[in-house]
């Protein structure tokens, strides 16, 4: 029926199609290959760190309030002054999320949420004719009688915390 000239390519495809099988379709791929870190991605990540303590010092509502003037604003006025200041600090930092620990941008994150609420609604218990000055007294008397009010302090801890690890 076959010669053996047949055989034999009949023989050799097969034993070709198992080598495939085996290299190709039996051996798991690894999902992701981990790199070592080197120390140039040390160097980034501690950057980032170090960018985003600066970043939770300058959305510190206290600090943010000390650098921002008032003159002639009214309390709304001044809320957009601050919330936009936030966001524009926070916007400006987003893509050091990349180098550091997801604890520790969740952290920087709602920093950036805490404080904006509170000066909204600090703003919404203000009469419609407030001053800014009045808004920022107000939103200082707030932290002032809020025991969670150095949560900034807490973040730039942390953020020190996971930077030191690198060292």
């Amino acid at each position: 029926m076959f010669d053996n000239q047949t055989i034999y390519i009949i023989l050799i495809a097969i034993g070709i199609a198992a080598v495939m099988v085996y290299f190709f379709l039996d051996k798991p791929k690894p999902a992701i290959e981990e790199k070592p870190v080197s120390s140039g991605s040390n160097t980034l990540q501690l950057q980032a760190y170090e960018r985003l303590i600066l970043l939770v010092d300058r959305i510190a509502i206290s600090n943010l309030i000390s650098r921002t003037p008032h003159d002639g604003l009214s309390a709304r006025d001044m809320q957009l002054v601050l919330t936009r200041n936030i966001r524009d600090e926070f916007d400006y930092n987003i893509t050091q999320q990349i180098y550091i620990a997801p604890d520790a941008w969740n952290a920087v994150k709602n920093l950036k949420e805490k404080n904006l609420l509170i000066i909204n609604q600090v703003t919404a218990s203000l009469p419609v004719d407030a001053s800014a000055l009045d808004l920022q007294r107000a939103i200082l008397e707030n932290l002032m009688s809020d025991k969670n009010a150095n949560f900034h302090e807490l973040v730039s801890e942390a953020l020190s915390f996971e930077a030191k690890k690198l060292l």
